[in-house]
């Protein structure tokens, strides 16, 4: 673990992966982190607004990657698998479509942080014999609420948007609602099960 000031009151926190940054920012606001928010990453945690960086920096001493965060809520998502990148996400794990959906269905995913827009999660659980490659050149516009993959990621974009990651399908759920506390659907630490429709 390594810790960098980053301007007058920031501190990243460098950790080897989206499972140690999620179980740190975890523990972290667990134990009353000196900082206005926590915010986990792909091998990083920013703790922004910190008003006391010897307290944070004596706090995150006593943090070990062995402190798992506890197993967060469970959201269901209905999803119509009819993607475009079916054929290929089903010959790239060598089964056929209805492979895809079952063993895409069956995976216990864990949203391990947010990025790229507003409701956007990272879900972690696919094994490293799934990863599939990005599209060569992203779409100039996703639809909201397609499921896709890229890499051992998936993630349902949550407003329509260009990207790259192959699409297996879509779902009606609001995955951004600023009315909701809080106001993204799978926030961090969720645990995400999509079922078929």
């Amino acid at each position: 673990m390594q810790l960098r000031r980053v301007g007058r009151a920031a501190v990243l926190v460098e950790v080897d992966d989206a499972a140690a940054a999620l179980a740190l920012a975890t523990w972290a606001r667990g134990r009353a982190a000196p900082a206005a928010e926590v915010v986990p990453a792909a091998a990083t945690v920013l703790f922004d607004g910190v008003h006391d960086v010897e307290g944070l920096t004596a706090l995150l001493g006593a943090w070990t990657p062995a402190d798992l965060p506890p197993a967060g809520d469970t959201v269901e998502v209905e999803v119509r698998y009819d993607g475009p990148d079916l054929a290929f996400v089903a010959d790239a794990w060598g089964t056929d479509v209805d492979g895809v959906v079952e063993r895409h269905s069956a995976t216990d995913f864990v949203a391990e942080f947010c990025g790229f827009a507003p409701g956007f999660s990272y879900l972690a659980g696919l094994e490293d014999e799934l990863a599939v490659p990005r599209l060569a050149s992203p779409r100039a516009r996703v639809p909201a609420g397609s499921v896709a993959v890229a890499g051992t990621w998936c993630g349902v974009y949550p407003t329509a948007s260009p990207g790259g990651w192959r699409l297996l399908g879509q779902t009606a759920a609001r995955l951004w609602d600023q009315d909701r506390d809080p106001p993204a659907l799978l926030a961090p630490g969720t645990r995400v099960r999509f079922v078929p429709a």
